[in-house]
């Protein structure tokens, strides 16, 4: 006869096993291609050194996603952060009402466009110089020498140590011209970043980057020239028919991955969705079906006054009630959750006692 307390011990390995199962099942469930995620999984000294796919300000992933976070991005500048979904929702509303008062320039109780526009522009600026302080720290970690200046081999040494391979070993055989025992899947990985390092090194080139180079390698939209060659991968990956050209069918062609069930088809429908908006009333700008990589580049281009104009008009049209083009205190607290990713919980009955 089985005792209570092997019961007991069996239920809970039952119980354990199911549990593991219904977490495989989760992480199976979840997208194809999901930048975010990908990112989380990448080592801390790794993601020092790699371009990175997600570029904060930046409308499309490096990978070809569209930035779903843009939104909050250009709003709220560095202060993203600080707009957490645990955080109490009366200090939110409080953050975004100071928010508001600076946008609104004129203090006339509204926020046109014009001033949305100025205030994307300068939001975009602080994802720049956040990204030029980041990249003077990842610089130091590739260039031991301390000579300003970091050589294609510097850089492999650095990026192969990160994937687990030894540091000094490979540096040796770097440097004796020995053959270096590497996977297949890496060896591609580098090909490509080699093709970004010859971009990124200005003429003439000697294959080693300085500072500002480096961070052109790491940051395409901080360099005309990187943003172009990141359209041209974009494009590449995306153009269906070689003819370096997106119709409206390529760009919304699924990502690569099966859809294992019916979360995940919603999710990918919404891709699409989304996808074809982008396309059709913002990237495509002479709407002819075709997006060029002109309009693709101008499209990418975080300093684009246009684009941060459109986007201005864009964010406005979302909340705007009482259809007057401008944003006014109450739309925005209403629609928080657009601007920030947080939900302002209770806005019905906190936006009196606010007010």
């Amino acid at each position: 006869m089985v005792s209570k307390q092997a019961f007991l011990c069996s239920l809970g390995s039952i119980y354990l096993s199911l549990l593991f199962v219904f977490l495989l099942m989760d992480v199976y469930a979840r997208p194809a291609n999901n930048s975010a995620l990908k990112e989380k999984g990448v080592d801390k000294d790794e993601n020092e050194i790699l371009p990175r796919d997600h570029l904060n300000g930046v409308k499309m992933e490096m990978d070809g996603h569209l930035n779903k976070d843009f939104h909050q991005e250009v709003f709220l500048g560095k202060e993203m952060e600080e707009f957490d979904e645990d955080s109490e929702p009366r200090r939110n509303r409080k953050k975004l009402m100071a928010i508001f008062a600076k946008v609104d320039v004129n203090n006339d109780k509204k926020i046109s466009a014009k001033e949305m526009q100025r205030w994307i522009m300068e939001k975009t600026e602080e994802h720049f110089q956040e990204a030029v302080k980041e990249n003077k720290m990842h610089f130091r970690a590739v260039d031991p020498d301390g000579d300003g200046l970091v050589s294609w081999d510097e850089y492999k040494v650095k990026f192969l140590a990160s994937k687990g391979h030894n540091e000094k070993e490979v540096a040796e055989k770097i440097k004796n011209n020995e053959e270096l025992k590497i996977d297949e899947e890496t060896l591609e990985v580098l090909d490509n970043l080699k093709d970004r390092w010859y971009q990124a090194d200005n003429p003439p080139a000697d294959l080693l980057l300085n500072e500002e180079e480096f961070l052109s390698f790491l940051h395409p939209e901080h360099s005309r020239g990187m943003l172009k060659f990141m359209v041209k991968e974009i494009v590449r990956d995306l153009d269906q028919d070689g003819d370096k050209k997106l119709v409206l069918s390529e760009f919304i062609s699924l990502p690569v991955g099966t859809v294992e069930n019916q979360q995940a088809q919603d999710i990918d429908d919404d891709w699409v969705k989304d996808r074809k908006k982008e396309f059709e009333e913002v990237i495509d700008a002479n709407h002819d079906g075709i997006v060029t990589m002109e309009e693709l580049e101008e499209y990418m281009d975080p300093m684009n006054e246009y684009n941060a104009l459109n986007e201005a008009k864009q964010m406005i049209a979302v909340a705007d009630e009482n259809q007057n083009h401008h944003l006014e205190m109450e739309e925005i607290l209403k629609y928080g959750e657009y601007f920030t990713g947080s939900k302002l919980m209770d806005y019905a009955r906190n936006v009196h006692e606010e007010f």
